[in-house]
């Protein structure tokens, strides 16, 4: 979905003149088209989510719009699973690692996936802050998956990985989706649970599995709440 300078500005909490000032700066993903701006929802959360811009919650509505019903963040990691002492010296190694132990079907060419992997940091790095990138293939389509899957690695050393904020990267999402709207929906949630406390903790000392799918699940709770105080409004 294309979307206006006045949806942009609803779905960030921000003024329209502030939208326009970032077109302007040219720091906000757009396309100017028959002399209007546009933006793509998929790029824009990917910004949104790399700024740690706290999205409105309309985001989560509209992401689940269609008939197929889409997975918790929850039930993704426990398709995806978990991963500690991963290794590697640089972003191409551990690329290669995660890819390598990646829960995904045979017939999936895991040579091919780290390839879009790789093309996408050239877009500009995944690292979100804090420690914390999101690997992902900017066109999901292609990998022909049957469901969405997250997959956390915790590396055995941190890493350069480019971030935002210049630090060294040690955990990774990585995200494995079906459709453009499978990961919308899963990087929207990952964007929101990313700014709850006790999860961001529960990251920082690589807490247990059990303990990390409990807090991911407490966390997730808080996006039909907040939903509901939207619709209240």
């Amino acid at each position: 979905m294309q979307l206006s300078v006045k949806d942009t500005a609803k779905i960030l909490n921000v003024s329209e003149k502030t939208i326009y000032r970032w077109i302007k700066q040219q720091v906000i993903p757009v396309y100017q088209i028959n002399e209007q701006y546009r933006f793509n929802r998929s790029e824009l959360l990917e910004w949104a989510t790399s700024r740690r811009i706290q999205v409105s919650p309309e985001i989560f509505q509209e992401t689940e719009q269609g008939k197929t019903p889409l997975p918790s963040l929850l039930d993704a990691l426990k398709t995806g699973g978990i991963s500690y002492r991963i290794g590697g010296g640089d972003k191409p190694t551990v690329l290669r690692a995660i890819v390598d132990i990646l829960n995904l079907p045979e017939e999936v060419d895991r040579g091919f996936l780290y390839q879009v992997l790789m093309a996408r940091e050239t877009l500009g790095s995944t690292g979100i802050g804090e420690g914390i990138a999101i690997p992902h293939v900017r066109n999901p389509v292609v990998l022909h998956v049957s469901r969405p899957s997250m997959t956390l690695c915790f590396l055995d050393n941190p890493i350069d990985f480019g971030a935002i904020d210049g630090q060294p990267v040690s955990t990774l999402f990585t995200l494995i989706s079906p459709t453009v709207r499978a990961h919308l929906h899963i990087l929207s949630r990952l964007g929101f649970v990313l700014q709850n406390k006790d999860f961001k903790a529960a990251l920082k000392k690589q807490a247990s599995r059990e303990d990390l799918m409990e807090t991911l699940s407490r966390a997730e709770t808080a996006i039909p709440a907040l939903d509901t105080v939207q619709n209240a409004s």
